[in-house]
């Protein structure tokens, strides 16, 4: 790999980290208080089970509006790998779950790296020359669009799985775009998401856009040419496999979902998807996210933590700004290309989010699952189109990452507040840090009755995660004095 590639590199694998390295012991919330510790226990030691019970699951999960068998596998999957970390290291599962997203934010920004060289890169092999500057100085666009803006936002709920999920659209669209094979493995692939989740499903359409006008745009190719390529019909054999799976699917939802009473998460309300579309396609703004982390004010600049993140910054900038006269820049065909494909992107992903009944409650700038692929296509559209006065965009860059670094711990600090993380937190630390004595066993069943009392009809929920979690571990149950 060349010089400028490994630095690029560093720089996808860094800023991300400094941005989110603020939320690391950010608490539990949601269902993540009991799954890591339900999956963890229960598929830690027979991993094969997810496949079995992903697929067994299929028709319940079907009949409340809901169709995600292979991202359910990767969800808990994740929770799987957050709680090895306990296992193996004796870390809370709070900190297990942040280590997860964050490796997940950092395969985001590889793919969208690729994914923005591979639609204007008019060499053969994708890494063979020096990448763009545009590619050099996407990580810290990424990274600075990383804010925990609000309990919803991918960086908070459920990060591996929507952030993964979003290096998927990338990587695919990428993959179709320099595709020199189209056979029966791209229809699997179209078939498969199509059976991951509604956020996989604009790797399709994406991918089609992507490989239309780099064809047309930035090869200069004339139309036949375009649609008679290998990329092309690497597009169109997506289709091939996606189609099938998604309509049937999509129509049996509909007729399951019409009296009500499934899933909210997966209902479509079109009555105020218009009226929600712009907000969704403005909510990656970084100063649009930074109130919805700091509690409706300005992050708290003055304190150590962005401080730190400012220095780090400052120094990935420093040494990336030295690299960037001998990288290329794009030209005006590039430069609409990925523009183009950047607003397609925004305006799939926004969509996406101005259907869902959630989000459309969500003020402009508030985080949703849309959260991650919306923040790659404002960066990639931002860069694009700002061809003059590099270095002054990098500084803004560095300086929106540091206060992007400030917004998350301001959202960590709020969130520590009150009774429900402290109990939490302590959940999390007794089962990584197993007491055997009956001292241990008095504080842990005293955290249950705790629980019992905000969430009582979530108890026997806490009792069977918490069970399996500490059976698998340390061979006991939570609390010894729980119902069996």
């Amino acid at each position: 790999m060349h010089r400028p590639w490994r630095a690029l590199l560093r720089r996808c694998l860094l800023a991300p980290l400094v941005v989110l390295a603020p939320l690391v012991t950010l608490t539990f919330s949601a269902d993540h208080r009991f799954n890591v510790y339900n999956n963890g226990g229960q598929y830690a030691t027979h991993p094969w089970r997810l496949f079995e019970t992903a697929v067994a699951t299929v028709p319940p999960y079907l009949a409340l509006g809901n169709f995600r068998p292979l991202g359910r596998m990767l969800e808990w999957s994740l929770d799987v790998a957050a709680f090895a970390l306990t296992a193996l290291f004796g870390v809370p599962a709070t900190i297990g779950l942040r280590v997860i997203s964050f490796v997940a934010a950092i395969l985001l920004t590889l793919a969208a790296v690729a994914f923005a060289e591979a639609v204007v890169a008019r060499r053969r092999r994708l890494f063979a020359g020096s990448p763009s500057v545009t590619a050099a100085l996407l990580p810290f666009a990424v990274a600075a669009g990383l804010v925990a803006a609000g309990w919803l936002s991918t960086t908070v709920l459920f990060g591996g799985l929507y952030l993964t999920t979003s290096a998927l659209v990338l990587g695919v669209a990428a993959w179709a775009c320099r595709a020199r094979r189209a056979g029966v493995l791209v229809v699997l692939v179209g078939a498969g998401l199509a059976a991951f989740n509604e956020l996989a499903c604009l790797a399709v359409p994406l991918a089609t856009v992507a490989v239309l006008l780099r064809g047309r745009v930035v090869l200069g190719l004339d139309w036949r040419r375009v649609l008679r390529g290998t990329p092309a019909r690497f597009a169109g054999l997506l289709w091939v496999g996606f189609l099938p799976v998604f309509v049937p699917v999509r129509l049996i939802i509909r007729q399951r979902c019409a009296s009500g009473g499934c899933y909210v998460g997966s209902d479509i309300a079109y009555g105020g998807a218009a009226a929600a579309l712009p907000g969704r396609m403005l909510s990656w703004l970084p100063p649009l996210m930074w109130p919805r982390a700091a509690g409706g004010e300005f992050p708290h600049l003055a304190a150590a933590v962005p401080a730190m993140a400012l220095i780090a910054l400052a120094v990935l900038a420093w040494r990336a700004l030295r690299g960037l006269r001998s990288l290329p820049t794009l030209d005006g065909r590039q430069s609409a290309a990925l523009a183009g494909v950047a607003v397609a992107l925004l305006v799939l992903a926004g969509a996406l989010a101005a259907l869902s009944a959630d989000a459309q409650r969500l003020p402009v700038g508030g985080g949703w699952r849309d959260s991650g692929l919306t923040t790659v296509a404002g960066s990639v559209l931002v860069l694009a189109l700002w061809r003059r006065f590099v270095v002054v965009l990098l500084v803004l860059l560095v300086v929106a990452g540091t206060i992007s670094a400030a917004a998350n711990k301001d959202f960590r600090d709020a969130s520590a507040g009150g009774r429900f993380p402290y109990l939490y937190d302590r959940i999390a630390q007794e089962v990584a840090g197993f007491d055997r004595t009956p001292a241990g066993d008095a504080r842990r069943c005293a955290l249950r009755a705790a629980f019992k009392k905000v969430n009582f009809s979530n108890v026997e929920r806490f009792d069977v995660s918490l069970d399996r979690a500490t059976r698998l571990l340390d061979g006991r149950r939570f609390c010894s004095r729980a119902p069996r």
